[in-house]
């Protein structure tokens, strides 16, 4: 299954900006990374916000996306498959991606 889509016009002004806790690429786990940091490896720097509940009720990622808005790369990750995890943990997303490495 293949989803894409492309977003097209959208103007904003950032007015409050949140400091965004750094993450190497070499030490990158999608599921031990905050909801919202920046990922930099020798080459570039991109910002990643990911939902973190199954329960929509609970976690909107608004404030999360919000907070990597003031960077030209951004990555928001949004599960299309719900994945308990070894444990069952129906609290929280385990998401089971391989990252890849970023271009500049």
């Amino acid at each position: 299954m293949n989803i894409t889509g492309k977003i097209t016009g959208i103007k904003y002004n950032i007015l409050m900006k949140e400091k965004l806790k750094d993450i190497d690429m070499k030490n990158f786990n999608i599921n031990e990374s905050p909801a919202f940091c920046t990922v930099k490896n020798e080459n570039s720097i991109f910002a990643l916000s990911k939902w973190v509940s199954p329960k929509r009720t609970r976690s909107y990622p608004y404030q999360r996306v919000y907070n990597t808005l003031s960077f030209s790369k951004k990555v928001t990750v949004i599960p299309i498959i719900k994945d308990e995890g070894a444990d069952g943990d129906r609290d929280f997303l385990q998401l089971g991606y391989s990252f890849f490495d970023v271009a500049t």
